[in-house]
């Protein structure tokens, strides 16, 4: 294990903290809801869903972050403004953390922004993501708004190295002419979460790791990736039991604490109860190991409810 020479920012989001030494604060846990094929949604468009199952969703990873000491963030993925709307307003009876918001469709996302913001959910919510897909009317949309949190996406379709990962947050490429920090801070994103874009195993992913430990030591911002992706994207797992993708899934989270993480996109939240183990075991070893550096970990950490 290591520590960092260049100060590493701490950001709190809703009484969340993200960033610092490894081993200093527990990993951030985000769990997806209502995903595109989601067996809980009935309806994607206009956003009908099973609620007590839903609710027992929440409920449950909520339930592992009291026991373990790891912090959750509800991620929310909306097909339409809709449905979005109908999620957020299930999400604000029985929720009161940071939420990410998130849809694959770009007119999605900008209403998701007006929405936030007119209801005064600004302030916790997480905007994913600003990328080298951004477009122009979305990039307005976002610093109109009152959202100042936002995940970097720093995926790069041409180069997936390290360096190319870094190029698109220093530089840009394509359409951009400034590297996506300075975009995203232009657009009036203070909290910066920066997220390397997993590709799939085979293609690359490993990339990601090294990247988390590389931008850290650099910019010392908060990292973290979906890195669930490389392992759900990987043909012959696929082929594999349940109980074995489930593995690999726990087995990836672990590795990208380990490589520096301060954030966990994790993916699907059915998948909580085999997450939360996994990543909490990863952030005790790692708080065990950077004691004799000088760095120990927060009082509400995993180290000092599971040992």
């Amino acid at each position: 294990m290591f520590r960092f020479d260049n100060r590493q920012q701490v950001v709190n989001l809703a009484g969340v903290r993200f960033g610092g030494q490894p081993g200093e604060f527990p990993t951030v846990l985000c769990g997806t809801i209502f995903y595109q094929g989601h067996n809980i949604v009935q309806d994607e468009d206009h956003g009908v869903f099973d609620r007590p199952r839903a609710e027992a969703l929440v409920n449950r990873q909520s339930e592992l972050s009291e026991t373990t000491g790891n912090p959750v963030v509800l991620h929310i993925y909306g097909r339409t403004s809709k449905a979005f709307e109908r999620y957020l307003s299930f999400a604000d009876e029985i929720w009161n953390g940071p939420i990410i918001i998130d849809s694959a469709d770009v007119n999605t996302r900008i209403s998701m922004c007006s929405l936030v913001s007119e209801l005064g959910y600004a302030d916790k919510s997480i905007f994913n993501s600003i990328s080298l897909a951004t477009k122009a009317h979305e990039a307005v949309a976002v610093k109109d708004s009152e959202v100042d949190s936002a995940i970097v996406l720093a995926f790069n379709p041409t180069d997936s190295s390290v360096e190319g990962l870094l190029r698109v947050l220093q530089d840009g490429t394509g359409d951009k002419d400034k590297g996506l920090l300075d975009l995203a801070r232009d657009l009036g994103i203070i909290n910066l979460l920066v997220d390397p874009g997993v590709v799939p195993l085979g293609n690359g992913s490993g990339s990601a790791l090294r990247f988390s430990v590389v931008f850290k030591a650099k910019f010392g911002l908060p990292v973290g990736s979906g890195i669930h992706n490389a392992v759900s994207a990987w043909p012959w797992l696929r082929k594999r039991s349940r109980e074995e993708r489930l593995c690999c899934g726990a087995a990836a989270a672990a590795m990208q604490v380990l490589s520096s993480g301060d954030f966990l996109l994790y993916g699907p939240i059915d998948y909580a109860d085999f997450i939360f183990p996994a990543v909490a075991m990863a952030d005790i070893m790692i708080a065990e190991a950077v004691k004799d550096l000088d760095i120990w970990p927060v009082f509400e950490h995993p180290f000092h409810k599971l040992v």
